[in-house]
């Protein structure tokens, strides 16, 4: 059996158009969400730690306390396992939210060149955007339980107290379902910003490298863009996320500390704590989201090779 040609863009719509079989949509799916998973595992303890540092001294005084002191507190306090805590449910999300998030990029794409006449790079960003929204909506309950369980104290989970069944029947007991959906909002403002941010930066950084120098399609091609789309991600996606882990990380039960939205959550950050306060983790979320993003488009575009589908 020949693998199903993807239709180009100028092929959309017209009589040569070749429709993909369900297979080859859900091959398109999975190679999205294995890359995002493979770069996840590689990087979860930085995650770890960027949850930690935007959740520090919260309501608390006192001197913030570096990447670097937060990283030698958990391992003398906890030991290396608390570097992957919350793993599971992170690569579960990867999957799904990767999948979607990657995935429903092309064919936006071809619907947009088929509606408008055109790809430019507002559309590239509008697609983006689109397809991180949807992929975060699907994938929210994953994302809170992951945070709830980074923060949680390895010697717990050493008691059996914190196993990924035992935090979500803990959640949904104290808090409700609707828990599970809590910062659902910035949450897709960040995966709006995120994917929009990456995806048309490297869509965007391929075509003027192609044109403006001799690299071609390649890993060197495939590094250098993904580099500038993981600077880009993370400039546009760190106040963002540190809202959005503020939000999950909440509970009803501390009344001083409510945050009734997401831009209820960003005003008393910023006058409570200073601007400075909504880039808490900034550098430690460069250093997981550039390698991040760097492996999920050097590992996505490697398989599609494999598989014989055309680069992003």
């Amino acid at each position: 059996m020949g693998i199903v040609k993807e239709p180009s863009p100028d092929e959309v719509g017209g009589p040569n158009m070749v429709y993909p079989s369900a297979s080859s949509a859900a091959h398109h799916f999975s190679t999205s969400g294995i890359s995002v998973a493979v770069a996840t595992a590689v990087t979860h303890p930085l995650d770890v730690l960027k949850v930690r540092l935007q959740m520090q001294l919260v309501g608390q005084k006192g001197q913030l306390l570096g990447m670097g002191r937060v990283l030698t507190q958990v391992m003398k306090n906890e030991g290396a396992r608390a570097l992957y805590l919350g793993i599971m449910p992170a690569l579960t999300r990867s999957l799904l939210y990767g999948g979607v998030r990657l995935g429903l990029y092309e064919p936006c794409k071809y619907v947009c060149d088929f509606t408008f006449g055109s790809t430019n790079v507002l559309v590239k960003i509008a697609c983006g955007a689109f397809s991180g929204v949807i992929a975060t909506a699907l994938t929210n309950p994953m994302e809170v339980l992951k945070v709830r369980l980074q923060m949680n104290s390895s010697r717990k989970l050493q008691q059996g107290r914190r196993g990924a069944i035992r935090e979500i029947h803990s959640i949904v007991a104290r808090e409700g379902v609707k828990a599970l959906w809590k910062g659902v909002g910035p949450a897709m403002a960040r995966a709006g910003a995120l994917t929009a941010s990456q995806l048309a930066t490297y869509d965007e950084s391929k075509q003027a490298l192609l044109r403006l120098t001799v690299l071609e399609e390649g890993f060197q091609l495939h590094f250098i863009s993904s580099v500038v789309a993981g600077t880009m991600g993370t400039l546009a996606t760190t106040p963002l996320d540190m809202i959005k882990t503020r939000l999950m990380l909440q509970r009803e039960s501390n009344a001083s500390r409510i945050y009734n939205n997401g831009f209820h959550c960003a005003y008393k950050v910023l006058n409570e704590e200073g601007f400075r306060a909504v880039y808490k983790g900034g550098l430690v979320t460069f250093m997981r989201l550039g390698p991040q993003t760097t492996i999920t488009f050097v590992v996505c575009e490697k398989l599609r090779e494999i598989s014989g589908k055309k680069s992003i």
